[in-house]
């Protein structure tokens, strides 16, 4: 019984993605400085998650992003921009993205889903691309705030693993665009509102510091960290940007699990930190952006 209970969740989360896709091309006449189209390649294989495969995407070169508006009798406002993670080479599409999207829905908060340019270019730093495409969509979803029925002043970002890095460096580079403007829309405040970083990946330098490409200011946004700490590899990039975020005086909370590793999204791994939904509803609604 268990067994189909899972296929058919499966089968619900690859409707949801067939349906809900109306991408907006973020930059029409091309993304800055890509010479060359992309075939983009959807891999359903490798290894699944709580049961069900991950959708991976990657050789990305349109970025788009897709609106996921929450329904109108119970909808806050707030805006949250989800980006997926998948070491800057993919993207777990439906993991960490469609399926995030439609479960902050049912809860009042509208979503923009950011597919970012993946794999890394050559010769510039990891994020680059991908952070140019993000500053791009917090600039077109405040913009378009009045068209989408969304508050200008609850727009935050949320990334996983390499995405919550990425959410990282638009919380505190929004100072500069990274890109070259396209249209009005990107005369805008590019600061998030708030940040939500579920297993964050390649934040931690040496000697309990940060990535030398991070530089947290007393203008951070307010985040959210969830954690495990069998996740061996990442768990300093968590304790070392909240620490960061404590000595600059960020209202910050982190939630430390036991267990769960990394790369679960919301599914169900059997493992505690399966509840951090809950955990990020309840801090968003404290910090004012719920209904």
């Amino acid at each position: 019984m268990k067994k189909y209970a899972v296929l058919f969740f499966c089968f619900i989360c690859s409707l949801a993605i067939m349906a809900q896709e109306n991408p907006i091309v973020l930059f029409p006449d091309g993304a800055p400085g890509e010479s060359k189209k992309l075939a983009q390649k959807d891999d359903w294989g490798g290894n699944k998650v709580g049961g069900c495969p991950v959708l991976r995407i990657s050789d990305v070169s349109k970025p788009t992003l897709t609106f996921y508006p929450a329904a109108d009798e119970n909808n806050s406002g707030a805006t949250i921009i989800v980006c997926p993670g998948g070491g800057y080479g993919i993207l777990a599409y439906n993991l960490e993205g469609t399926e995030i999207c439609k479960r902050f829905n049912e809860f009042g908060f509208n979503c923009v889903l950011l597919k970012y340019r993946v794999p890394r270019r050559q010769g510039l730093e990891k994020h680059a691309a991908a952070l140019q495409d993000l500053q791009r969509t917090i600039a077109y979803t405040r913009s378009h705030a009045a068209a989408w029925g969304i508050n200008p002043n609850r727009i935050g970002v949320m990334g996983f693993s390499a995405g919550a890095h990425l959410s990282v460096m638009a919380s505190t580079a929004y100072n500069e665009r990274s890109y070259p403007a396209v249209d009005t829309s990107d005369n805008v405040s590019l600061r998030p509102d708030f940040c939500i970083l579920i297993y964050p990946a390649y934040l931690a330098g040496e000697h309990f510091s940060l990535a030398p490409e991070i530089k947290v200011t007393a203008d951070t946004p307010s985040t959210i960290l969830v954690q495990a700490e069998d996740d061996s590899s990442f768990i300093n990039s968590s304790l070392f940007y909240y620490y960061a975020l404590k000595e600059a005086k960020v209202p910050a909370a982190m939630h430390l699990y036991p267990s769960g590793g990394h790369g679960y999204g919301l599914r169900n791994t059997g493992h505690l930190v399966n509840e951090w939904f809950f955990r990020v509803v309840s801090w968003l609604n404290d910090i004012g952006m719920g209904k």
